[in-house]
This record gives structure tokens, sequence and C-alpha cells, in this order.
């Protein structure tokens, strides 16, 4: 099944250049490569050697690093561009051709019979380089089916690698993605790679469904940044399959790595990491209820799918709030190591209560008061202990 053998090509390199605010020297570059790299990911893609002289230089450079991870550069299916981008020394190659109405009509203005032409001359010199090669059509959601198979037919016949369905512009629902990539599955032999970009926000789903229906390979990027909203986050598509299989997933990337490689990429393209991240948002992990709190206390995974020790974080119980238990308060209490009975505990709960629907409280504002009730507790005791002696 395609859910325990997937791999991830990672495209902050590539597609994440597509970004609005991005804009990564070549060292840079090397660095992304380097954490994406020790976080395990199978396959780095990177910008077309034919967009730059930079970007020429740069695919040469990060093919020269040694990885461990592929290193592949996508270009258009254009022989040229295939020629310059052998010439890199990457492992593999990824060509393109809009297959849409939309694109052939607007964009390159060219028929079927020429987009297997020349898909099938580029593949064919690829693979006498070498080097794996995958084809794929852009817009594959908004293209005519048989048109589709019919492609992608010519070049499994002739021993592609890899095949990709492009939901180019996010137009695809869970539903269609996984029936294309079932009713292709059935077509070809070759591994099926997606990509998926997120402006109705359905790209990790689309991306776990296009896996449960056949797929071998999904796009990602750090964050999702890419063209317009982005693509399938790397994040996600971790947090996702962690969910169907955490030891799968902890042997096979090093999670820590994530929050790392995400705090650099974001510092690099100015932005923040949202709030509500995958795995890595500082809310990720927060816990505020009271009902929520007591059970999390009891058994994290009453309410955690995922464990935060596992990507090298720790959960947070938000106690100072008109919402906290008497359970989380407690447990800040033995945080700081201070003695209180549970009578006590739930009188100071009661008095967070009624302030925190004053003003908005912070954990120092907690902690005050529990060393305050602890200190005039010990006080008492030491006035009906004394007069003893």
């Amino acid at each position: 099944m395609s859910l325990e053998n997937f791999a991830i090509i990672e495209s902050t390199l590539r597609e994440g250049e597509q970004f609005a605010n991005a804009f990564f020297s070549s060292d840079q570059k090397v660095e992304i490569a380097h954490l994406l790299d020790v976080f395990g990911v199978e396959y780095l893609e990177l910008t077309s050697p034919a967009a730059s002289p930079q970007s020429r230089l740069d695919c040469e450079r990060i093919a020269r690093l040694g990885l461990k991870a592929k290193v592949l550069t996508h270009v258009r299916c254009h022989m040229d561009d295939a020629k310059l981008a052998v010439d890199t020394g990457v492992d593999g190659i990824d060509v393109v051709f809009g297959t849409s109405s939309y694109l052939r009509e607007f964009s390159h203005g060219k028929d079927i019979p020429y987009i297997i032409d020349h898909a099938v001359a580029v593949i064919e010199f690829v693979k006498s380089q070498g080097l794996q090669v995958r084809f794929s059509s852009e817009d594959s959601f908004r293209s005519d089916l048989v048109d589709l198979l019919t492609i992608y037919r010519a070049v499994d016949q002739i021993g592609v690698h890899r095949v990709g369905i492009a939901d180019t512009v996010g137009v695809a629902n869970p539903r269609q993605v996984y029936e294309l990539v079932k009713t292709l599955r059935g077509v070809v032999r070759c591994d099926i790679e997606f990509h998926g970009h997120n402006d109705t926000g359905c790209a990790v789903a689309n991306a776990y469904c296009a896996l449960e229906a056949g797929a071998t390979h999904v796009d990602t990027s750090v964050l999702g940044i890419g063209e317009r909203n982005g693509i399938t986050p790397l994040g996600g598509l971790v947090a996702r399959m962690y969910a169907y299989d955490a030891p799968m997933i902890r042997g096979r990337y090093h999670l820590p790595m994530l929050r790392e490689v995400e705090n650099y990429v974001a510092n690099l393209v100015n932005v923040d990491v949202p709030f509500n991240n995958y795995i890595t948002g500082f809310t990720a992990f927060t816990h505020k209820a009271g009902i929520h709190a007591k059970a999390i206390l009891n058994n994290p995974s009453t309410y955690e799918i995922l464990d935060p020790a596992d990507f090298g974080l720790t959960r947070y119980i938000h106690v100072a709030h008109r919402l906290t238990g008497w359970n989380a308060i407690k447990e800040r209490a033995e945080q700081l190591q201070l003695s209180l009975t549970d009578d006590e505990i739930k009188k100071i709960t009661a008095q967070i209560k009624a302030l925190a629907d004053q003003k908005n409280l912070s954990l120092d504002d907690v902690d005050v008061l529990l060393r305050s009730y602890h200190s005039q507790s010990v006080d008492a005791e030491d006035r009906d202990v004394l007069p003893a002696l």
C-alpha cells in the first residue's frame, strides 16, 4: 500500500521560490537542503536551471553536496531545458506540460499529439542519460480525462519512472483526487506523484487521499509556501501520516528537526509560523478548558493525537482564565512545589475564575495567588503549632 510506502518530494527550493516573499541566496538554499536532508525527506526538487544563471549554479552546487536525498529539478517538457538540467548533475528531472483546455488555449497553444510527441522525446533522452524522469500534466483536474489517460499511457509504455497529477489551481476535492488517482493506478505501472495547491484548503486531505488511492509520491514545501496560497505543507503531511501510523513516521523522519527548518524558512520569507500551524504552532499542544486539562493530566491521548515529545516539543496547560479547572491549578501548584490541600486548591480556583471575569490574567497572576495562599497557610500553621512548643 502507498500509505506505507510513500516518498516526500520536498519542493521548498522550487515551488517555495514562487512564494511572494521568497528570495533565497545560494548559501541559504544549501542550508535549507541540509536541514531537509537531516529531517529525512527522500527527494529535493530545485528550480529549473533554465530559469536563470544563478538557478543553474545552485542546481550544480546542491547536486554536489552528497545528500542522502535524491536531487531533482523541475523543467518544461522541452529538449533544451532537459539537456541543461542533465548537465547540472542532478539525480532526476521532473518535466511538465500543461494539459487543460485553459493552458492549451491561453498558454502554450499545443494539441495532445504534440504534447505526447515532445514528452516521449524528452523522456527517452533523460533516460538515455541514466537519470530518473517524471512526466506531469499541469492543471490535471481541469483536463479532459481521455486526454490525460492517453498521455499517461504513452509515457508509461516507454518507461517513465513517475507520472504526476497536479492540482495546479487547488480546485480538486479529496473525492475527486481519490477517483482520478485510482483510475490512473489501473492504467499505468509506474509510480504516481501528487502535487496539490491549497487555494481551497484541501491540500493535505487531497495528498492523503492520493496516497490512499495508489499514489507513491507527494510534493510538499516548508510551511506550504509556493505560488499563491502554496501547496501541501511538509508539517501538515507529516501530521496526517503520523496520525495514520506514528511508529512508521517516527522511524522514517527526524521529527524534532521540523521546528528548526520551519523557523529558518519563516525567517527567510518574513512570515511568522501561524499560531495554529500543524505541530509547531504555539497553540498546537495548548489545552485550556477545564475538562480537557483534567483528562490530559490523566492521559494525554484523551485530547492529543500527536505526541509533542516526538517532535521535541512539550504540551502546555493554560490555567490563567475563567474556564480553568481545579485539577489544572493543582498541577500548577505541584510544578511550583507548593503543598496545598484539594480544598485550598478549589478555593484558589474560584478566586482565579472571579478575577478572570474582570480582566485578562497571566500565568504570573496565578502563581502570585498560589504562592500567597501557600504563604498564608504556612503562617497559619506556624501560629497554631508554636504555642504548643
